[in-house]
This record gives C-alpha cells, structure tokens and sequence, in this order.
C-alpha cells in the first residue's frame, strides 16, 4: 500500500504561556500543501525500514515511522512484521511537519492495511505521543491547533483559488532554539477572527511570533518574505519555527526570488 504523507503550513502561530510541563502552549491555524512523500507498506515475515531521497539527520531506526510501528506493536501485540520505505522530499527542519505527517501516515496507512478496529480519534490520541503535530495528519484539514499543538478544532478555510509559493532555504532552524527567542503573550489576538477577514488585510495582523527571534539569527528569511511581497504576494509568513517562507498570491502568479544560498520552491 502506499501512501503520500504532506506537508502543512501555519497562518499565524502564537506563543500564549509556558506550560509547567516544560511546553509552550500554542495556538496557530494549520492548513495542508501539495508538497510530498511518498511512503510505501508491505505486511513482510520480517520488519525493515528503508529511506531514500533527503538525507535526514538521524539514523533509520531512530526514524519517526520506525517509532510509530513500535507505537502500535505496544498497544496492539499482533501486528505483524511490515516491510516499509520512505522516499523522502519534503524539506526537513523546515517547519512543514513533513516528520509528523510521514508518522501519521504511517498510521493510518497501517490501520487501513491491516483493518485495525482503531478510530480517527484513537490514531490522533495514540500518534500525539509521537509528536505534537502529528494528529493534524490524521484528517489532514484545515485546523486550529492549541495546546502543544495536538488539540484541534476543524475550521472553514480554503485557499485553493490562491497559489501559494514556498521557499525552502538551505538554513536549519532549531525548534528549541526557536523558542528560546520568545516572549509569550497570553492577550494576542484570535487567529480565528483574523482568518475570516479579507486576506488583505493578514498581513499587518496575522503574526508568527517565531519570526521575531529567527529572523534576528538568520536574516536571509526575512529577505525572502520582503521578496514573496515584493513580487506580490497578498500575504508572507514564515511556517512554523522555520525556516521555509511561504507567500499566498493571486492565482498562477508568483515572486521570483533571488538569493546567494540554495534553496528550494514548491509551488501549490
């Protein structure tokens, strides 16, 4: 069976509190792209896991999907052996969730695969113990998400008559690092609200509040979001902690944008 894990953006990313957990708590909207994995399961006599395409930082037993069949071989004895392979294309370290949706997929991939009795709501309650973002991948819809992120509440957005540009910059940004940048700010304003508004009108309200703190130690990223607005973008943000930049334009239009460092663009 094989699968096509996404990757997602944010549109708007707040910092509310520091949680006594050691977490922040969060709120931002989470919409799903076009830019792909692709994954691929087979029920084998033994377990293997392979990975070609990027090449990550960690080693293929240390891999998400790796620890997302462990996950369900310790709720659920019986499963058996799967031999499974990833070909990896979505920028990592990038703030796209591609790690979280390659274990979502999994998941699901698996449940369907061998027609596991196991809910939407279970698989996001069990793969939220992978990884925060990870349930988003479950129904892989437009969401708001709170809490560390594994709280989600559906919402009615669609940019489909958008094109959005994503860039993808040779530049990894720590998440840890990320936050350790941030203020938070318990009295920001509601992202919901600020969605149901013209997209015009996003750009001076619609605020990731990691941009602050990355942009200061890579300046490059605030480059390419002067640049996706130059070129027209109606609105630029930074997706998650980084370090892609994405902007949303008029349908088929597009910046072109022009760096020293190498980077990648999607187009969606």
């Amino acid at each position: 069976m094989i699968c096509f894990p996404n990757a997602k953006i944010n549109l708007g990313l707040q910092i509310l509190k520091k949680r006594k957990d050691g977490f922040h708590e969060i709120k931002t909207c989470m919409y799903p792209i076009a830019v792909k994995d692709a994954l691929e399961i087979h029920k084998n006599a033994s377990f293997s896991f392979k990975q070609s395409g990027k090449t990550l930082d960690n080693a293929p037993e240390d891999n998400i999907i790796v620890k997302t069949y462990q996950l369900l071989k310790r709720k659920i004895p019986e499963i058996p052996a799967l031999r499974m392979r990833l070909l990896k294309n979505i920028p990592f370290g990038a703030g796209l969730g591609g790690g979280s949706a390659d274990a979502a997929f999994a998941m699901y991939t698996i449940v369907k695969l061998l027609e596991l009795p196991i809910s939407e709501q279970q698989q996001e309650e069990w793969i939220a113990e992978i990884g925060s973002d990870c349930a988003f991948f479950i129904k892989n819809k437009p969401a708001m998400a709170s809490g560390r992120g594994e709280i989600l509440t559906p919402i009615e957005l669609d940019l489909s008559t958008y094109t959005i540009q994503l860039i993808a910059p040779q530049i990894h940004v720590s998440t840890a690092t990320a936050y350790s940048g941030v203020k938070p700010n318990p009295e920001a304003s509601s992202i919901e609200d600020i969605l149901k508004k013209d997209i015009t009108t996003w750009k001076e309200t619609l605020i990731n509040d990691f941009e602050k703190s990355v942009f200061a130690k890579e300046p490059i990223l605030k480059e390419i979001k002067n640049q996706l607005y130059t070129g027209g973008a109606l609105y630029a943000s930074m997706s998650g902690s980084g370090s892609s930049i994405f902007g949303i334009f008029p349908k088929n239009k597009k910046a072109n944008i022009k760096m020293d460092i190498g980077f990648e663009e999607f187009i969606d």
